[in-house]
């Protein structure tokens, strides 16, 4: 079947780091264009995205980081890119949602020029999902051929719901089911375990869908800015997180999870503090190594205070009786006489030679 049109449609895909349209990266874009005489072009680019691709992404596209680790980034690429695309309209599988705004932001990024003005876009999932709507009354009378009678009724829907899990076993119990990462298998069998886990493909935490697991069994955000982001990591990095969503408006049961990794976190970090080893204190009355002389003072000692060695000086009031025993008597004999002759013959007397 031709299409009918006017002006060339681009069927295109993205391959990318991971689903946060502000955050990760695109490391492949595949393009046909298909002109209205019938004739496409054909064109894929690898990206380097600048950001490591998170091994769980690289599980399902199979592209890792030695894959582009020498291919252009983005900014080198867009123009071209932008070019081939032209003025078509553009078509994809959920891509209003996801591969359209997931473009445009690497367009901005990069500085590239790309007016979504006055084209189409046509997602071929919206048509899918309309046509083959997704009620239980869809699914009812696809599985078992019947109208729900009384619908809405809580014991009508109830007993439709049963029915069609029932209709649903017999139908695929021996199908073969391949995943987003090309295993196969028949998981639709009569046995609840095995349904649970094909029912439970992404993993919830917390029901709710605002956490995941990842295959290694580690919570994973599953919204906002940290979408894709290990939780405890979150923590570490921003702390006020937890209080963010623990006040903000999410599900009892979110935020009971989330109390309970957060718990767990909080214990691990108490643990690894007391696991780092104690700087011993210093001994106080330990003796201290005597330190080195400068070499003046080794060369002349000078004692640091002079008086320090020496007797010291009792300030005592004076005894007269120990003045009178330590000191020598002197005469007090008055003012001094003036020279006679009497004085001067008796000198002569003493020392006159015999």
């Amino acid at each position: 079947m031709k299409l009918n049109l006017i002006r060339p449609l681009a069927f295109f895909d993205l391959e990318t780091t991971g689903t946060n349209i502000g955050i990760d990266r695109i490391v492949e874009i595949s393009v046909i264009k298909l002109h209205p005489d019938g004739s496409e072009d054909v064109k894929t680019w690898r990206i380097h995205p600048g950001i490591p691709i998170p091994l769980e992404s690289s599980l399902i596209h199979g592209i890792y980081d030695e894959h582009i680790k020498d291919e252009p980034k983005f900014k080198e690429l867009g123009t071209s890119i932008a070019e081939f695309i032209g003025e078509s309209d553009l078509a994809g599988y959920n891509s209003n949602k996801f591969d359209i705004p997931m473009l445009m932001e690497e367009f901005l990024r990069a500085g590239v020029l790309f007016d979504l003005e006055n084209r189409h876009f046509v997602d071929v999932q919206n048509i899918f999902h309309q046509m083959e709507q997704r009620t239980l009354k869809a699914a009812y009378q696809f599985y078992c051929n019947k109208k729900i009678i009384n619908a809405h009724s809580a014991e009508a829907d109830t007993r439709a719901t049963m029915e069609v899990l029932l209709a649903q076993i017999e139908k695929y119990e021996n199908t073969e089911f391949e995943d987003k990462k090309g295993n196969r298998s028949k998981p639709i069998v009569n046995d609840v375990q095995a349904l649970h886990k094909f029912t439970n493909l992404n993993s919830p935490v917390d029901f709710a869908g605002r956490m995941v697991y990842n295959e290694q069994g580690e919570e994973l955000f599953n919204f906002g800015k940290h979408k894709g982001r290990r939780v405890e990591d979150v923590f570490n990095m921003e702390p006020s997180y937890y209080s963010w969503m623990m006040q903000g408006d999410f599900p009892l049961y979110t935020k009971r999870k989330l109390e309970e990794i957060y718990s767990r976190w909080s214990a691990k970090r108490a643990a690894e503090r007391q696991a780092k080893p104690v700087q011993p204190k210093p001994v106080e009355n330990q003796a201290k190594p005597e330190q080195p002389k400068p070499i003046e003072a080794a060369n002349n000692p000078i004692p640091q205070n002079p008086l320090e060695n020496q007797p010291k000086k009792e300030f005592n009031k004076p005894d007269s009786r120990s003045n009178q025993q330590n000191q020598p008597l002197k005469k007090d004999d008055g003012p001094a006489k003036p020279v006679n002759e009497d004085m001067l013959k008796m000198l002569a007397d003493k020392f006159k030679k015999g």
